[in-house]
C-alpha cells in the first residue's frame, strides 16, 4: 500500500498542473472528480445564479456534497490495492467538508468520521497566486473567494490534526520538484 500524498488548496493554485507533472513523473495520482460533476450538473443550471454560488445549479445541495464524498472515498479505498510507493490526491475527503463550511451548508458527524477513518499520509498545500488564478467554466470563484475557501480549507485539515507541506510559488516543474524532494529521502 502506497503512502497517500493529497494535494490540496483553494480554486486555481495549480493543483491538477502539479498532479499532471507528478504523473508525467510516472507517479500514480488520483485525479479532481468535481469538475466532471460539475460540468454535469451545470447542464441544467441558471448561469446568473451559478457565479454567486457554485451551489445553485444543484437541486440538492447535500446530496452533491455526499456523491462527491463518496467518490473521493473511492479513490482513498482504491489506494489500498496499488503496488507504489506514492500515490497522489488532487483533493481529498476534507476538502469536501471545508467547502460545505465555506458555503455554510451543515452535514452529519458521519462526514467527520470518513475523514478521521480515512487519513492520508501526507497534506500538501498550494497557497493561493493571483498570477495564476483565472475563472472558466468549472472554476466559478472570484480570486477574493480562492482565498477565502484555501482558509477553510487550512482550518478543515488543522481541525483533522494534519501537518501541511506548504508548497512555494513557482514553475509547475519547481513546484513538483519541492514536493518530490521533501518527500522521498535522497539516497
Amino acid at each position: 500500500m502506497p503512502k497517500r500524498i493529497v494535494i490540496t488548496g483553494g480554486p486555481g493554485t495549480g493543483k491538477t498542473s502539479i498532479i499532471q507533472m507528478l504523473e508525467e513523473k510516472g507517479f500514480f495520482c488520483f485525479h479532481e472528480v468535481i469538475r466532471d460533476f460539475t460540468s454535469e450538473a451545470k447542464q441544467f443550471a441558471d448561469l446568473e445564479r451559478l457565479h454567486s454560488n457554485p451551489l445553485t445549479f444543484v437541486d440538492d445541495p447535500f446530496r452533491f456534497n455526499k456523491h462527491i464524498l463518496e467518490a473521493r472515498l473511492s479513490h482513498f479505498k482504491a489506494g489500498d490495492a496499488l503496488e507504489c510507493d506514492l500515490a497522489f490526491y488532487d483533493r481529498g475527503l476534507p476538502d469536501v467538508l471545508a467547502y460545505m463550511n465555506y458555503f455554510d451548508q451543515s452535514y452529519p458527524d458521519e462526514f467527520i468520521q470518513y475523514c478521521r477513518n480515512h487519513k492520508y499520509d501526507q497534506l500538501v498545500m498550494l497557497p493561493p497566486w493571483k498570477d495564476i488564478y483565472t475563472r472558466d467554466d468549472e472554476r466559478l470563484e472570484t480570486f477574493e473567494q480562492a482565498i477565502e475557501i484555501h482558509e477553510e480549507l487550512q482550518k478543515m485539515y488543522t481541525e483533522l490534526n494534519y501537518n501541511s507541506l506548504e508548497v512555494p510559488i513557482g514553475s509547475i516543474e519547481e513546484r513538483a520538484t519541492f514536493i518530490i524532494d521533501h518527500l522521498i529521502p535522497a539516497s
